[in-house]
């Protein structure tokens, strides 16, 4: 079956460039020029990856990326943007976004990425059938996160990242390590992912992110 990518994007130009380039190589692809729609499209029917426009007119791409992730925590999500900050680049992972591409880019490169963002998602998920540290505990057959007998939401990134970490509790884990089992060995030197992902995870599962007791 052929991997179904929705791109969000209201340059109906760039849509066009990118819809038959990835029809090309083997995609199934959907379009959407606007966010509302497409959050209405997640809703309804499975993708395996999104390519979403930072400059969104109306609902901007951060905003798209925040929504999108209240439907679908799990689907890869590739933002799109001719920014190369590094704060906007932070601010794409922070609001849910997978992976980051600016414009403009090589096609080599952009499909890589979509292979790359995909192929973490279809990963097999390590099951432990329960770990518990302390207060908190996690089941991989059933994706869940609970602390202190609450049941926290975490995208699949972020379970990822929680369970390598408590597979070895109490060890310093490298970097490295981290990015290279969640996000692939092409990733090992992204280290601004991994901090914007343990900041994000710090908010969600810290009593004072500020004075982090777990991570």
């Amino acid at each position: 079956m052929a991997t179904k990518i929705l791109i969000i994007d209201d340059d109906s130009a760039i849509r066009r460039v990118l819809t038959t380039t990835l029809r090309a190589v083997g995609f199934e692809v959907v379009e959407s020029s606007r966010g509302e729609e497409a959050i209405s499209l997640l809703s309804v029917s499975p993708f395996d990856a999104v390519l979403l426009d930072m400059n969104m007119p109306s609902m901007g791409g951060l905003d798209v990326c925040r929504a999108v992730r209240k439907v679908n925590a799990e689907v890869p999500i590739l933002m799109l943007t001719v920014r190369n900050a590094e704060d906007d680049k932070v601010n794409a992972l922070d609001a849910g976004a997978d992976d980051y591409v600016t414009k403009p880019f090589a096609t080599r490169e952009l499909i890589a990425r979509i292979q790359a963002v995909v192929r973490r998602a279809q990963k097999p998920v390590v099951i432990d059938s329960m770990i518990a540290v302390h207060d908190v505990s996690l089941c991989g057959e059933r994706h869940l996160f609970i602390k202190r007998g609450v049941s926290m939401h975490l995208t699949r990134t972020q379970f990822d990242i929680v369970q390598l970490l408590m597979r070895f509790p109490g060890r310093a884990i490298s970097h490295r390590k981290i990015l290279t089992e969640v996000w692939g060995a092409e990733y090992r030197d992204h280290v601004e992912y991994l901090r914007t992902y343990m900041r994000q995870l710090r908010k969600i599962i810290e009593d004072d992110p500020a004075h982090p007791q777990y991570l």
